[in-house]
């Protein structure tokens, strides 16, 4: 069970270091998204998300700083919940439909990640 708790969480994390890694490579795209959603500053925020998942991916692979982790992740999730992905906003139906699925699918994400808490530390196969 340790090696498939291992694969879990390694790829749970690939998720977010590949969402965070684009987070640097498309900066601007998704800064211009992200003005459009009313996010202030929104190429450092941008950059500063990319920051907060990929330390948040890594700790959760590697299973050290799991709490920070946790929460790096979560606030992530949070405001992309809350700011980012209003589908409730959205007037056109298919962009309504996009936003719901990722507004769904973060939020799954965060029930995941609050799963975690549930798992003694120190976890095992960590650092």
């Amino acid at each position: 069970m340790e090696v498939i708790f291992l694969l879990g969480r390694v790829l749970f994390g690939a998720l977010f270091l590949y969402s965070g890694w684009g987070h640097f490579v498309n900066n601007t795209g998704l800064a211009i998204y992200a003005q459009g959603k009313g996010v202030p500053m929104p190429r450092i925020v941008v950059f500063a998300t990319g920051v907060m998942i990929i330390l948040g991916a890594l700790g959760i692979i590697l299973g050290i700083y799991v709490k920070l982790s946790i929460l790096l992740l979560s606030l992530f999730l949070i405001g992309t919940l809350f700011k980012i992905h209003t589908f409730w906003k959205e007037t056109n139906p298919n962009a309504k439909t996009m936003e719901q699925v990722q507004f769904m699918k973060n939020a799954a994400l965060l029930g995941a990640l609050l799963m975690f808490l549930s798992i003694l530390e120190p976890w095992s196969l960590s650092l």
